[in-house]
């Protein structure tokens, strides 16, 4: 696994397919990919994806330079705008995502400003944390692991007083979800009751290998913030051990309690950004493990479930991608959430997107 040639070319492969996607959903945002033709199930608003859109394209637009790639990305981006005030503590990964690699854009920039602002209003000062909302339906008083990454480094964005908040929603989540001695790995739902307090939902269960992925990443986003705080060495360290992902599969099942089920790619790139992110957190003793491990993971994904030039699907998808195994839906597919990361990795592995700003 010497040199970057694959990672320049898997890159070039997800940047092509991107242009692909852009041509056939037009202004609509993409959500899941057949595996065997390459056509995408698409949304009009972008739902809780729309910012990996978005991102994938501003990601195109750095590396072409040209200007009618900046424009699209600066559309899609300015189409997530609604989603600002909306109540779903994923507005982090919407709009977090969607602006961050938007360098220069003043757009952009304003309208993660605004949602900053708003995620911020949102705080729910008795839970200590941003509800994840009713905006996707079911009850708004819960947590999860997914409400967690983007919304992080989103509030952070918001001075002193969001800095807090970041911290308190990131705190009071690894309270819920970080690994427990009855499970084993961590509870990624839980649903909040005035009488009773917290109560752990049954879905998504423990197992769900992309919620653990998100909390690894949240916890990665945190060490950006200044100063850490004393708790994120520990949950690093136990994240790590517990939920493998130094030892485990290089691409892990959607869920570890059924090791013979449908894997998920997605899952595998969130932890590759996630990875090397924590590789850079300065004196770090997981450092050169994470950076090692990320590594591999790319080379794997890029090798072994991104479709190439050659064959009869389209190239350039990132397949194996499990998008809900209890529901069925989605479960061998290309996600657009895994080909963003997928390809953000890349890029920072050959030195064209810095982690500490994204």
């Amino acid at each position: 696994m010497t040199g970057d040639g694959w990672a320049e070319d898997a890159l070039h492969l997800l940047l092509q397919r991107v242009t692909v996607t852009a041509e056939q959903v037009g202004g609509r945002f993409p959500l899941y990919a057949d595996p065997a033709d390459g056509r995408w199930t698409t949304t009009g608003r972008g739902s809780w994806t729309g910012g990996f859109w978005a991102g994938l394209l501003w990601l195109r637009a750095r590396h072409t330079g040209l200007p009618a790639h900046r424009s699209a990305a600066a559309a899609a981006t300015a189409a997530l705008a609604p989603w600002a005030e909306a109540d779903t503590a994923t507005r982090g990964l919407i709009l977090w995502y969607g602006t961050a690699l938007a360098d220069g854009d003043a757009a952009a920039g304003a309208l993660r400003d605004r949602a900053a602002r708003a995620a911020l209003e949102a705080r729910d000062p008795v839970l200590d944390l941003i509800p994840w909302g009713a905006a996707l339906g079911g009850p708004r008083l819960r947590a999860r692991a997914d409400g967690v990454p983007g919304l992080v480094p989103l509030l952070a964005s918001a001075g002193p007083e969001g800095r807090a908040a970041a911290a308190a929603h990131l705190h009071r989540h690894l309270d819920l979800c970080l690994p427990r001695e009855d499970t084993g790995r961590p509870t990624p739902a839980w649903r909040w009751d005035e009488v009773t307090g917290w109560a752990a939902e049954p879905d998504p269960a423990p197992g769900w290998t992309r919620g653990e992925a998100w909390v690894l990443l949240s916890v990665a986003d945190a060490f950006s913030l200044a100063p850490a705080t004393g708790v994120l060495p520990a949950a690093t360290e136990l994240l790590l051990a517990r939920c493998e992902f130094l030892t485990g599969p290089l691409v892990p099942p959607a869920d570890a309690s059924c090791p013979d089920g449908p894997l998920d790619t997605s899952a595998a790139a969130i932890t590759a950004v996630a990875l090397l992110k924590l590789a850079r957190v300065p004196g770090a003793p997981w450092a050169s493990a994470c950076a090692a491990r990320a590594r591999a993971v790319l080379h794997r994904l890029a090798h072994a479930h991104l479709t190439g030039p050659d064959g009869p699907r389209p190239p350039g998808m990132l397949v194996d991608g499990c998008y809900d195994a209890p529901g069925g839906t989605a479960v061998r597919h290309e996600l657009v959430w895994g080909d963003f990361f997928l390809a953000l990795g890349l890029a920072a592995l050959l030195g064209r997107a810095d982690l500490t700003r994204v």
